[in-house]
């Protein structure tokens, strides 16, 4: 129930504010009923149960010098009162809680069918009164004031390991409390570090303070309850009890401030005005040169500026994820539109490839630094990758140089050969069938073999294979390919550095 509100909950309490008279009782939870309508939350009303027989030791009953043994004593009501204002409540749509303050109260919650059960602050450790809750089958709120760290995750523990649904309140236990110890950061904490159990705000300022409860609300939290009242030529009222029309202003609060929090866990759906306006101060895509139909539009071949028509593509679009192929011809000046571009998304595709490598060093054992360059070969275009290709993981390159191979299994590295640089391959893992100048060789775990400048060299591996190239300095011009198409497609690298996280 509790992990499950579609709403916020707000509670109201009414604790000992019927003062011991049944028809003031039903007086409150009728004017504070009014005082919701119009508002869309979850309501509750919450009472206060104590068998005072017990909970009052018997040489005390009588005195009245005691502050909470006079109140307790002088407001009490019989148990079918109790009922009657539960009653009452359900009637105009409020869930009913309470609040026991021990084991007998709790018997009699569940009597009277309560729909939540709340533990009180002062009792937030009270194991005994835990256990007799726990037994029962009702949803529980526990307020936290004075709970020190150590409390809370035991409580919390306590809870979840009987697999109850529960939620727990930030509060401070001062009548009033002063706007300097409200603590709102504490939600903060709450929600951190329990962040599967709804938080709420217990609150004691004063009535007239809405502050705490919108600021309550954009940290997070989602149950709160506040002591109701009404004030009479007969019955006064506390500092920290509000009457009907101050709970209206209350809501009114809480309700402008989630409005103006606006949706959560989720990105909102941006208004049109607010994507227009965006789109006004981006940089559109023209072409820098003509480019001819069915021709790959690389970054530069463009260039950026305002403003930006309709349909225009934008810098926004142009990641390197993202591939532009020209499906007519674009003269220079004109704008790259969606009408006369292709787009191929290649971001998927990339990040498969990465899950692919990291599972294929993992089996192998390598370890690879942080931070490592990581560089998809693809030298037909990342869609033939499968076929042809390599990931190669940049680990130095100084007057000498390491490297790390992975061959994905059915891959294939097309025939190139080096100039300037001579390498060693060092299989670590899986197998290769290496061809140098023609002949074919099958290298396994363990097999070194050394490429001389100008050997024309090509590899494959049926089954994957991590391979250490130990060499000269690399230099990026010092590849040459035997297949003329691999030199002409420019863009056969994708270059990432984060990778591994």
């Amino acid at each position: 129930m509790l992990n499950e509100l579609k709403k916020p909950l707000f509670v109201f309490d009414m604790a000992n504010n019927h003062m011991g008279d049944i028809a003031h009782g039903l007086r409150i939870v009728s004017e504070i009923a009014e005082a919701t309508n119009g508002f869309d939350f979850h309501f509750a009303f919450k009472f206060q149960y104590r068998h005072l027989e017990t909970f009052i030791h018997p040489r005390f009953r009588e005195r009245k010098d005691i502050k909470y043994v006079k109140r307790f004593t002088e407001t009490a009501l019989p148990p079918e009162h109790y009922l009657t204002m539960k009653d009452k409540a359900q009637s105009l749509g409020f869930l009913t809680v309470c609040t026991p303050f021990d084991e007998a109260s709790v018997d009699l919650i569940e009597s009277h069918k309560f729909d939540i059960i709340k533990i009180a602050s002062c009792s937030f450790t009270d194991w005994p009164l835990l256990e007799r809750v726990a037994k029962t089958n009702l949803p529980i709120i526990a307020s936290t004031a004075g709970a020190n760290l150590e409390d809370l995750d035991a409580v919390v523990s306590f809870f979840e390991h009987r697999y109850k649904d529960f939620g727990i309140m930030h509060c401070v236990a001062e009548y009033p409390t002063p706007a300097s110890n409200l603590q709102l950061n504490q939600i903060d904490l709450l929600r951190s570090r329990y962040p599967h159990i709804p938080v709420g705000f217990s609150t004691h300022e004063s009535p007239e303070d809405v502050t705490g409860v919108v600021m309550a609300i954009a940290k997070g939290a989602v149950i709160f309850e506040r002591h109701v009242g009404v004030k009479t030529e007969r019955y006064g009222l506390n500092g920290y009890s509000a009457q009907p029309h101050q709970i209206k202003r209350w809501l009114e609060a809480a309700s402008n401030a989630f409005v103006r929090c606006g949706v959560s866990g989720t990105r909102p759906n941006f208004t049109p005005e607010e994507l227009s306006t965006l789109r006004s101060l981006q940089r559109g895509a023209f072409a820098k040169k003509n480019i001819r139909s069915g021709e790959k539009i690389s970054l530069g071949d463009v260039f950026l500026a305002i403003p930006t028509t309709d349909e225009q593509i934008t810098a926004n679009d142009m990641s390197k994820y993202t591939h532009f192929f020209a499906t007519e011809n674009i003269a220079k000046g004109e704008p790259l539109l969606e009408s006369n571009t292709r787009r191929v998304n290649v971001r998927e595709k990339v990040y498969n490839i990465v899950q692919q490598v990291k599972a294929m060093l993992k089996k192998s054992g390598a370890v690879v630094p942080g931070k490592s360059e990581f560089e998809i070969s693809h030298h037909y275009g990342i869609d033939r990758f499968d076929e042809f290709g390599a990931t190669i993981i940049n680990l130095i390159n100084r007057e000498y140089c390491k490297k790390l191979i992975v061959m994905l299994p059915g891959q294939k590295h097309p025939e190139q050969y080096h100039l300037k640089k001579e390498e060693t391959f060092h299989v670590l893992y899986g197998s290769v069938k290496l061809r140098l100048n023609g002949t074919s060789m099958k290298c396994g775990k363990g097999d070194i073999v050394t490429v001389e400048r100008g050997v024309k060299h090509s590899f494959s591996s049926s089954e994957g294979a991590v391979i250490e190239e130990l060499s000269s300095t690399h230099y990026r011009d010092d590849s040459y390919y035997t297949d003329p198409a691999i030199l002409a497609n420019k863009d056969r690298k994708t270059i990432l550095t984060h990778w591994l996280d």
